[in-house]
Formats: structure tokens, sequence, C-alpha cells
């Protein structure tokens, strides 16, 4: 099963069910600052739980950085 998240495709030997299943994979310590699309539609954060994902969906995440 693969994914092209932030434009590099990832194989998985079993996808995430989820949006949010894969966000907890890719950013375990972090539930504030993130963004994501999911085939070019924006994901609110309430519905994560409930965005299932398919073989070959493309996602953007987005996270805040600080700078100056």
């Amino acid at each position: 099963m693969e994914l092209t998240i932030n434009h590099t495709r990832k194989t998985f030997n079993v996808l995430p069910a989820t949006l949010e299943a894969l966000l907890a994979m890719e950013f375990p310590q972090k539930r504030k600052g993130i963004a994501v699309a999911l085939n070019n539609r924006i994901i609110p954060q309430h519905s994560w739980a409930e965005t299932l994902l398919n073989d070959k969906d493309s996602v953007l995440i987005i996270t805040v950085t600080q700078g100056g």
C-alpha cells in the first residue's frame, strides 16, 4: 500500500486506516500547529479521526515553525 506524503511516495505494509492514525505515526508528539490536505482538500482537525485513507492517496502535511 502506498501514500504520497509531502510529494514523496511512502510504502506501508499496512496502510493507516485514518488520517489521525497517519499523523500519530508521522508526528507522535505533535497535535497543534498542523494543517493537512488529503487529495488537495483541506481536512479540519476535528475530522481527522473519521477521514479514511485509501491506497494512492496524496497527503500534504504542513507544520508551524518558529523563526525570525
